[in-house]
Parts: C-alpha cells; sequence; structure tokens
C-alpha cells in the first residue's frame, strides 16, 4: 500500500474522529445544562478518573499510555468548556512548575490565573475569582512545601484532586554558554533539587533568590551574564537558550500537586484522604492516634508535623491516608480519632493521582 493510500485512510479516519468529537461535544452541551438548573458542579474529579483510568487500560497501542491520556485529557477540557470556562489559579508566572501541572490537570479550555505566592492561590479561590488552586504540596528529593501545609490550617478550602508529574530542570540563559555564567537567579525548591549540579559546574557564580521557577527565567532573560534554574517551557516562553537539560540531582524527581475547592470529590474507587488534627500534650498520645488507623486497616501514606505557631512545642499533624471519607472503615476511625484530639479537621477525599 502506497503512501498516497495509506494518506486516504488517515482523511477518513479524520473525519471519524471529528463526528465522534462533535457528537461527545454534543453530549457533554446536555449534560452542561442539567448542571446549571441543578447548581451541580462542572469539574467532577472522580468522573474524569474513571474515564482516564478505562482509556488507559483499553488502549492496545501502538499510542503509549501517556499519549492517549494527554489527548483525553484535552478533549475532557474542551467539552467541558462548552459546560462552562473553569478558571484555575496557580502558583506562577506562566511557565513555572505548577502552571504545566495546571495545564496537565484541566487542559486547553480552562482560564488560567498566575498568582504569585502559594498564600494567593487560596486566596483567589476564596474570594471566588478562581474556582480552582493549584499548589505543589510535596517534592520526591526534599519532601513537603511547608507554606502550603500551613495555608491548610487557616484555610476552609478543600482538596478535589491531587497529581504528580515529573520535574525536569534546565539551566537557561540569553547566550546558551556556561562559561559567560557569573549570576544565577532561581527559586529556593529548584535549587535544593539541583545542588550537586550546581556546586559542580557553577561552583563560583552568585546565587540570586527569585519568586520562582518563570520569576527566574524572566530576569535572566534581561542579564546577558544571568541563568535560570527552570523548565524547557519557560526556555520558550522568554527566549531562552537551553544550556544544559536534567540538571535536577534525582532522575525520580517528581512533584506532587494538589487542586483546591470549594468542596471534595465523590467515590472515584481509587481514593485518599488528607486531615490535619492536634493532640493533648500526654505520653503516647501520638501512638494513640494512629492506633485507630491500624485498628480499621487504613494504610496511611503520609505523616507530617508543623507547629501551631501559637504556643511553643505546640503542634499540628498532617496525615494522607488510602480510602474515602464515604468508606464505614474510615468513619469508624475518624469518629475515634477525634475523640481523643484538640481538634480534627478532614481537608478532602480525592482520587489518587497515578
Amino acid at each position: 500500500m502506497g503512501i498516497e493510500e495509506l494518506r486516504k485512510k488517515i482523511d477518513r479516519c479524520d473525519d471519524n474522529i471529528l463526528k465522534l468529537l462533535n457528537e461527545r461535544a454534543s453530549f457533554a452541551g446536555r449534560i452542561g445544562e442539567i448542571k446549571r438548573r441543578s447548581g451541580s458542579d462542572f469539574y467532577v474529579p472522580h468522573r474524569e478518573k474513571k474515564i482516564l483510568s478505562a482509556i488507559s487500560r483499553k488502549n492496545r497501542g501502538p499510542l503509549s499510555g501517556d499519549a492517549v491520556k494527554s489527548v483525553f485529557v484535552n478533549i475532557l477540557s474542551a467539552c467541558r468548556s462548552l459546560e462552562s470556562r473553569i478558571k484555575v489559579a496557580y502558583f506562577g508566572p506562566e511557565a513555572s512548575f505548577t502552571h504545566l501541572a495546571a495545564k496537565k490537570n484541566f487542559g486547553l479550555g480552562a482560564e488560567y490565573i498566575p498568582a504569585k505566592s502559594i498564600g494567593d492561590v487560596f486566596s483567589e479561590v476564596e474570594k471566588g475569582r478562581a474556582d480552582y488552586g493549584v499548589v505543589p504540596i510535596e517534592n520526591s528529593t526534599e519532601g513537603m512545601v511547608n507554606h502550603t501545609l500551613d495555608m491548610f490550617i487557616e484555610s476552609d478550602l478543600l482538596i478535589s484532586s491531587e497529581l504528580s508529574m515529573p520535574i525536569e530542570h534546565c539551566l537557561l540563559s540569553v547566550s546558551g554558554d556556561i562559561k559567560k555564567i557569573t549570576k544565577l537567579y532561581t527559586f529556593s525548591q529548584p535549587l535544593v533539587q539541583c545542588r550537586n549540579w550546581v556546586e559542580e559546574n557553577l561552583r563560583d557564580v552568585r546565587i540570586i533568590d527569585a519568586a520562582s521557577t518563570s520569576d527566574a527565567a524572566r530576569k535572566a532573560a534581561k542579564d546577558p551574564h544571568g541563568a535560570a534554574i527552570a523548565s524547557s517551557a519557560a526556555a520558550e516562553l522568554y527566549n531562552l537558550e537551553i544550556v544544559q537539560k536534567g540538571i535536577e540531582d534525582s532522575r525520580e524527581n517528581h512533584t506532587r500537586f494538589l487542586i483546591i475547592g470549594k468542596k471534595s470529590s465523590e467515590r472515584s474507587g481509587q481514593d485518599k484522604t488528607s486531615i490535619l488534627f492536634s493532640i493533648k500534650d500526654k505520653v503516647g498520645a501520638l501512638y494513640e492516634m494512629l492506633t485507630a488507623f491500624k485498628k480499621h486497616g487504613i494504610n496511611l501514606t503520609k505523616i507530617e508535623s508543623r507547629p501551631t505557631k501559637k504556643k511553643a512545642w505546640e503542634y499540628i499533624f498532617f496525615i494522607d491516608f488510602m480510602g474515602h471519607i464515604e468508606d464505614a472503615r474510615v468513619r469508624k476511625a475518624l469518629d475515634e480519632l477525634s475523640g481523643n484530639c484538640v481538634f480534627l479537621k478532614v481537608l478532602g477525599s480525592y482520587p489518587v493521582a497515578e
């Protein structure tokens, strides 16, 4: 079979894909009308999780699972935009890793609002200027993002969803020549994640703080002797050359991001719940708290502590565990926990990131 005949077959496939896409969009539009009348949410994480999981299971190639998922994320986003164009705040500016994570989760059909700080992301959602926010919560190399944890102590926002994304840091500069670099603009988190590479290759370079990876790239674009640790997307946005890709110390460098909003998610079948609590100051108090989870067979995936900042040596504990707040065993464990702690706050149940 020759090229022209194969191209004709591709054209017919494209016609069928277009027809089915618009048929799907028409159904989504009708669902949007029903949601408007009932006041239901337009973004439904547990439903989208089920769709993407089913597509992944059914995929037989030759397209990779990631390629198929990327296509369907944007199909979901485009169809969702017919129902309502969702506004998403993110820790920016544009081309930051949080921005890339937001686009990965919500697709091209959302409206994105950059925020100068993690606190500003929470504020945008709390004040109704954004429907959802995207914030980093944990890096596989350097651990928890404390600013995000601290925001949950005071905020009434809930976790709607999560996603995990591999992070590839690049060294960017105007010239692309490492010998011309005398200053390095960088946000604190990526600098720590690239510490060994920077110490080996930029030992005598002056380090200058930046508010984010994108802010670092923007500053480097104005400085012929400056460089930035940022994403390849930032290089394209700010017309910078990539001096070196993959300068992170660990090749398994992933960051977990949270989608925050005013509602939690319904069951998806593969869920995680996050809580925070403080305990009474007595011997064995934390052990007693954790015993409730063991008793009901609940798997803890994360436990962190943060000072309350109200009293010396008083701490709040953050816990992630497998299960949904609607699960009977989860309710029983939390009932036992609440009876023994000073206060307990459920931050949300949401689909587990793939």
